[in-house]
């Protein structure tokens, strides 16, 4: 087994699940493997030798209802997706697929062209697109589990995704027309980067030998790691609702130290609005970053902060932080409890109970000593558990299992 197929709608870094997509398959083709990318065609992808392959872009967004409609029937299934995708297999030859996001972009189709070649796939869980149509399991801001046992209808008549009706009935039509035809079956295994996940999908009803535990990675080498506390307390990530940012503005509001946040989303001007209306002094919004600039925030920072109210996964920002020498404050949620140990490598709290989160926070901040031992309990725990040769030697096997 040496040559291997990725696929995710998106070729640049859009957030955790891309820069998972990225990281392995930089990992794998370091290791000797070949390696070739599958995507749609986007304004912002990264350029690649296998770009002729990639299926054309789809236009949801500000268009005429005719051409909604037809972009809605492309969402759920692509033919195009699968025609391209045959001749890049035909083209490569690869001996496994493994597949990330791929819902309402690439679609399922590329799975019936990797079983219609007798190509074993493998499919890593970054959300719960299987169990919820809108991904989330939120309705209306809180935590639903309505759709659990294929009960998808829900979402449509709560509006659950991004609270529009058409919306939510295409990615219910979708779902439905996946589950009905019973798409994911021919998916060999589901990796999984928290235990949460393989609980989660076990209780839907997905066959839990398919699904396995195999946590994100990150590279701590090239990271000069200084366990003194900065003068700030930093969150990074998008400003959605579901990442509980009100909760945190609440929490911080005079508190005298920094909150810097890094990041963009949705939310971003009411977050500004909200900040403005409520007088908080001490919020730098400090727009998306990346690379060394990204680096620079998290090791001059004192901690992070995730206030998620939705059932996180393995968040990628939390093994930033530990690589940092950095502990974290972490919602009670999701797989964030595996990660930021109460009392050894972070503190947790009721997820949006920004009282909570505000005695945390003044906790760790009159205690620097505490941040100091925290932090440098977080970076063991990345090296040991969250190292590249552990996530390689496990993805592999996966691999071989598949081919076997």
């Amino acid at each position: 087994m040496t040559k291997l197929v990725f696929a995710n709608n998106f070729y640049y870094i859009r957030g955790g699940a891309e820069r998972v997509f990225f990281d392995e398959m930089e990992m794998l083709a370091s290791l000797g493997y070949e390696v070739a990318p599958f995507s749609r065609h986007f304004e912002k992808n990264l350029s690649s030798v296998y770009s002729k392959y990639f299926p054309s872009p789809i236009e949801y967004e500000n268009v005429s209802l005719g051409k909604k409609i037809v972009a809605s029937f492309r969402l759920i299934y692509s033919l195009e997706s699968r025609r391209n995708f045959s001749m890049l297999l035909d083209s490569f030859n690869p001996d496994v697929i493994h597949a990330h996001n791929i819902y309402g972009r690439l679609t399922t189709s590329i799975i019936d062209a990797a079983k219609g070649k007798f190509l074993p796939v493998v499919m890593t869980l970054h959300d719960f697109k299987l169990i919820c149509p809108s991904y989330l399991m939120l309705s209306k801001g809180n935590i639903c589990e309505r759709c659990m046992g294929s009960k998808f209808y829900y979402c449509t008549l709560e509006r659950c995704h991004k609270g529009d009706l058409s919306a939510s009935a295409v990615y219910t039509i979708e779902t439905c027309f996946n589950a009905l035809l019973k798409k994911y079956d021919n998916v060999k295994f589901f990796i999984c980067p928290s235990k949460f996940f393989v609980k989660k999908h076990a209780e839907a009803g997905i066959p839990e030998e398919k699904l396995i535990y195999i946590p994100n990675f990150i590279r701590t080498d090239h990271l000069n790691t200084g366990y003194t506390p900065g003068d700030y307390i930093l969150f990074a990530g998008r400003l959605s609702r579901e990442k509980g940012i009100l909760t945190l503005l609440k929490a911080v509001k005079g508190l005298d130290i920094p909150l810097r946040i890094a990041g963009d989303g949705p939310m971003r001007d009411e977050c500004a609005a909200y900040v403005k209306d409520n007088n908080i002094d001490n919020v730098v919004f400090e727009g998306y970053k990346t690379g060394d600039d990204l680096k620079r925030l998290f090791s001059g920072s004192a901690f992070l902060v995730i206030p998620s109210e939705w059932y996180e996964n393995a968040p990628m920002t939390v093994l930033e932080a530990f690589a940092h020498g950095k502990p974290v404050i972490g919602s009670d949620i999701g797989g964030i409890p595996e990660m930021a140990i109460e009392g050894e490598t972070g503190l947790l709290f009721k997820p949006g109970d920004h009282g909570e989160l505000r005695e945390k926070i003044k906790y760790l901040l009159a205690n620097p000593t505490i941040i100091t031992a925290m932090g440098k309990r977080a970076r063991k725990k990345v090296e040991s558990e969250y190292n590249p040769g552990t996530h390689c030697k496990k993805l592999i096997e996966v691999y071989e299992k598949a081919c076997s």
